[in-house]
């Protein structure tokens, strides 16, 4: 099992909408997921000092093939038209890697 941790901005007149879509997340969203081995899926949200909203996501991921588990994902339509709402919301950081949406972070720190 990996843990993920993740970054990413929001536009700020869309905060109240990305809250809506994920307070009912489409039941085959959820079930791609979980397909995909991702357990534990959790987004947080936080406004920072300038008022800019930054999403930070945490999952584990208990699979063996990290990048075609993804690839699955993104290939399944109802995941690619729950995107298309959840998207438009998001504000990716400048400094991220190339082809990533969300920034990767590094985990530095766990105890069980």
């Amino acid at each position: 099992m990996k843990r993920y941790g993740m970054v990413l901005g929001l536009h700020p007149d869309k905060v109240e909408e990305y809250k809506r879509l994920h307070a009912a997340v489409w039941p085959d969203v959820l079930k791609k997921i979980a397909d995909c081995h991702l357990r534990n899926y959790t987004i947080f949200l936080r406004h920072l000092d300038d008022g800019q909203p930054y999403l930070f996501s945490y999952f584990e991921y208990t699979g063996d093939d990290f990048a075609a588990d993804m690839a699955d994902m993104a290939a399944d339509p109802v995941t690619q038209r729950w995107w298309s709402f959840c998207m438009p919301c998001q504000k990716p950081l400048a400094n991220r890697r190339p082809g990533d949406w969300w920034a990767s972070m590094d985990e530095v720190f766990h105890a069980d």
